[in-house]
């Protein structure tokens, strides 16, 4: 029960700190997974465990791709802009092909009850954390997506303070769709 608080806790500061686009959100990125590695291992949840290790990587990722990015805007922060037409398709690729590698690593190697909804959020996480790591305002409609499923699952699973997080992610995805919208039409 301490890690489901703790995580949900660290989750809305995340979730705060991705809302004002603030590079703090990849340092509290950093923490959370390692912590719910444990958490999701213990409740069965082998490829949201499994998803915990990529954001912890893809925090590091995203981190240095803030501070260090190529394109700064005169303030020198890395510009939030949306998704170029020409990553849709790859990005669907990889989507579906994680989904279906997720899904059978779930199926062959775990006791997984949730394999096709726990790879699913798995996949579509993978984009978003990318979208994310480049500030493209889509990230928002990929997290509206998998927050809600994910939201249901830690229901189902005995794990309310994390369903509740992630109900209000589902909540503040719409909210953060809109902000960065209007954020990458200043920039």
């Amino acid at each position: 029960m301490f890690l489901d608080i703790f995580t949900t806790i660290l989750g809305v500061i995340y979730l705060l700190l991705e809302y004002r686009a603030s590079i703090y959100l990849w340092y509290v990125g950093m923490l959370m997974p390692a912590l719910d590695i444990m958490l999701y291992w213990d409740h069965g949840l082998y490829g949201d465990a499994g998803m915990a290790v990529y954001y912890l990587l893809a925090a590091v990722y995203g981190w240095y791709f803030w501070k260090f990015g190529k394109q700064k805007t005169v303030k020198g922060d890395f510009p939030i802009s949306h998704m170029p037409l020409r990553t849709y398709l790859p990005a669907f690729a990889f989507f579906l092909l994680a989904w279906w590698g997720t899904y059978e690593l779930l199926v062959h190697f775990t006791n997984s009850d949730v394999p096709v909804l726990d790879a699913f959020t798995n996949a579509l996480s993978f984009v978003g954390l990318w979208a994310l790591s480049r500030k493209y305002v889509e990230q928002w409609a990929f997290w509206l997506i998998v927050d809600a499923i994910c939201c249901y699952l830690y229901v189902v699973k005995g794990i309310p303070f994390k369903a509740g997080l992630y109900g209000l992610y589902t909540v503040i995805a719409v909210a953060g769709y809109c902000k960065w919208w209007k954020m990458a039409v200043r920039q």
